[in-house]
């Protein structure tokens, strides 16, 4: 019995350490052009785990360490990537030689920034629209006729709840400018204006330098795409982006908006 408990052990041991070693890489998949997301492209490794691409091109996959991932799509395999060359796991995006004309007639339907902009806004409302408690709401009278409005003298008072309250609405403020950011500063925009079609390059070029929430709201898209090729040339170079970079100056000289 004893025995039977320390093998039983041991292999428990082996299949958490296995687990807690396995890797989760995710990504999307594209046509030629880096444009169209491509669905039912079969994802494989070499340990023999599978997936196939949803609708909108995503994947999900647990591979090992040592493990290799490939994608093939109408029986065209393409070459194998090592899981520990992949530097950004949680954004592997691919783009497969096949142009649009070639792709099965499906019809997508793409995320739109302001209708989900919208519908956070509307979720979570009462964040967003929330201010701190003041006493300058007129409600219900004392004695004295001073008048103050019960509800907001409590909450003025109530300074976990403020701060909690507060906190949340400045992150979901931050994540919906951050997003914009993201809808503007798109891979496909960056593929087709650079050139660049290597998807690891992409997402260190978008870490590197996206732009300020300011001026990707204030700037046409001639300007915008001008901001693209300049720092597309830096980025060659091998330099990171200067304090201002990122604010729409460049060597002095500020971008008209």
């Amino acid at each position: 019995m004893k025995f039977f408990s320390f093998i039983l052990t041991i292999s428990l041991l082996i299949f958490c350490f296995s687990a807690k070693a396995q890797i989760r890489i995710k990504g999307n998949v594209y046509d030629s052009l880096g444009r169209t997301p491509v669905p039912s492209v079969s994802v494989l490794t070499s340990s023999g785990r599978g997936t196939i691409t949803a609708m909108d091109g995503s994947y999900s996959i647990m591979v090992d360490p040592k493990d290799s991932i490939w994608f093939s799509y109408l029986n065209k395999p393409t070459h194998k990537f090592p899981v520990d060359k992949i530097n950004t796991p949680y954004a592997f995006d691919i783009s497969l030689r096949i142009n649009i004309p070639d792709l099965p007639l499906v019809k997508v339907r793409s995320r739109d920034y302001h209708l989900d902009s919208l519908e956070n806004r509307e979720n979570y409302r009462k964040y967003f629209d929330f201010e701190k408690p003041g006493l300058a709401t007129t409600a219900t009278h004392d004695a004295f006729g001073a008048a103050f409005d019960l509800d907001e003298l409590i909450n003025a008072f109530r300074f976990k709840r403020t701060r909690k309250m507060t906190n949340f609405r400045n992150k979901l403020i931050s994540d919906e400018q951050e997003g914009y950011v993201k809808y503007r500063f798109s891979k496909a925009l960056i593929r087709r204006i650079t050139g660049m079609t290597n998807d690891s390059l992409i997402n260190d070029f978008i870490m590197a330098y996206s732009p300020s929430y300011l001026f990707t709201t204030r700037v046409n898209d001639y300007t915008f795409q001008e901001y693209i090729k300049r720092s597309y040339e830096r980025y060659r170079q091998g330099l990171l982006p200067s304090p201002m970079w990122r604010e729409g100056l460049y060597r002095n000289e500020r971008m008209e908006y």
